[in-house]
C-alpha cells in the first residue's frame, strides 16, 4: 500500500506544481504556442509525467529539473518581452503567404505548408475562392490571418451611412449555476430586488433560474432548470 500512497503524493504534487508553472507563465504560452512556449509546454510535460509515475527517478532531483526548466522558460518570456531582436529569435515572426493576391511559393516551401493547407486554413475562414485573398500570413501560434481584397470585403453601416446605434457593453454574468454573482451586481449597480423582479416578468423565482446575463444590447436572458422541450436531442 505505502508505493500506492508514494504514487498518488507524487501526481498530487506533480499536478500542483505544473498548474503553479502554467499561472506563472501566464495565458500567452497556452493560447499563443510560439516556438518557445511549444518547447517549454512539451518538456515541461514529459517532466511532470515522470515525476508523477517513474517511481525509479529520485522526487528531488526530478522536481529540481521542472522548478528549473520553468525558471528557463520565465526567463526566455521576460527576455523576449524586452528585447525585439530576441524575441524574433525565441518566438519567431510572422510568414507572408500570399502578397498582392500572388502566392509566395518560397515562403510555403520553407515552412512546408502546402497548398491544400493553405486552402483549408482560407476554408475555415469562409474563403472557399482564393482570389479573395490579398494577404495571408502565417501567426506566431501556427495560425493564418487573412485580409480580403476591397472589393470582396463586407458592407459595414459606416459604408452605408447608417447610424451605429447605441454602443454596445460586454455582457454581465448576473446568475451562473443557480447561484447569484455578487460582484457582478455590485460592480454594475444592480440589485436583487431588482433581479427578482425581473425574472417575475419571465414567470420565474431566482430559485428556478439556472443562468441569466444581461447581454451587450441590455437585455437579459434567463435560463431556467426546467427546460419545457418535450422532445429533447440527446446526442451520445
Amino acid at each position: 500500500m505505502d508505493h500506492i500512497f508514494y504514487a498518488v503524493l507524487r501526481t498530487v504534487l506533480a499536478f500542483f506544481i505544473m498548474m503553479l508553472i502554467a499561472r506563472i507563465l501566464g495565458k500567452s504560452t497556452i493560447s499563443q504556442m510560439t516556438y518557445h512556449d511549444f518547447v517549454a509546454a512539451i518538456t515541461l510535460g514529459a517532466f511532470t509525467a515522470n515525476l508523477a509515475f517513474n517511481m525509479k527517478v529520485n522526487f528531488w532531483e526530478m522536481l529540481t529539473a521542472l522548478v528549473t526548466f520553468g525558471g528557463i522558460a520565465y526567463l526566455l518570456m521576460v527576455i523576449a518581452l524586452r528585447s525585439r531582436p530576441l524575441r524574433k529569435w525565441i518566438s519567431g515572426q510572422p510568414t507572408i503567404l500570399i502578397q498582392d493576391g500572388k502566392i509566395l511559393e518560397n515562403n510555403m516551401r520553407k515552412l512546408k505548408i502546402t497548398l491544400d493547407t493553405l486552402n483549408q486554413e482560407l476554408r475555415e475562414k469562409n474563403i472557399f475562392n482564393i482570389e479573395e485573398v490579398h494577404y495571408a500570413v502565417l501567426e506566431l501560434n501556427g495560425k493564418v490571418s487573412v485580409l480580403r481584397k476591397p472589393e470582396y470585403l463586407p458592407v459595414t453601416r459606416k459604408d452605408m451611412n447608417v447610424p451605429a446605434g447605441p454602443k454596445p457593453s460586454f455582457p454581465i454574468e448576473l446568475i451562473m449555476d443557480g447561484k447569484i454573482i455578487d460582484n457582478n451586481l455590485r460592480q454594475n449597480g444592480i440589485t436583487k430586488e431588482w433581479l427578482v423582479s425581473q425574472a417575475k416578468t419571465k414567470g420565474l423565482s431566482l430559485q428556478s433560474v439556472n443562468y441569466a446575463v444581461k447581454s451587450s444590447n441590455g437585455h437579459l436572458y434567463f435560463d431556467s432548470y426546467e427546460d419545457r422541450v418535450h422532445n429533447p436531442v440527446d446526442e451520445e
